[in-house]
């Protein structure tokens, strides 16, 4: 197969990184897991129709939800990030800026993914 860059392309080593495809899988694995999950704590909220604190307390502490929660938080969280990164990834052009962006965002996501699975934790372990 023949090469279509231009000599300065290759120089300068613009083209594929190769991480693409793997990027591509994991946002799209990530979005099927949260399917079931999501569709699943629907239907168990809606089942609470006097949800009130105690009762909601109760329902997350059962080890059922508990594990739905932590999957759909950790899911959710990470699906976000590779999202973010890409619109990042696209649309910034500052190398400096873009790879900053990319960090912030990452960090971000995984605290605000600790916090809900901490959270979640420990409504369910009754601290």
């Amino acid at each position: 197969m023949s090469d279509l860059s231009t000599p300065l392309a290759r120089v300068k080593g613009l083209g594929s990184a190769k991480e693409g495809v793997t990027h591509w899988w994991r946002q799209r694995l990530t979005a099927l897991l949260m399917v079931p999950l999501v569709l699943l704590l629907v239907v168990c909220v809606a089942s609470l129709p006097s949800a009130d604190h105690a009762r909601f307390t109760a329902w997350i502490s059962s080890p059922f939800a508990t594990i739905c929660l932590v999957l759909w938080i950790g899911a959710m969280f990470y699906h976000a990030q590779l999202g973010l990164q890409v619109i990042i990834e696209d649309y910034v052009s500052s190398h400096a800026r873009r790879t900053a962006a990319i960090i912030l965002v990452s960090f971000v996501c995984l605290i605000a993914a600790a916090v809900g699975i901490f959270s979640v934790l420990k409504i369910a372990l009754g601290a």
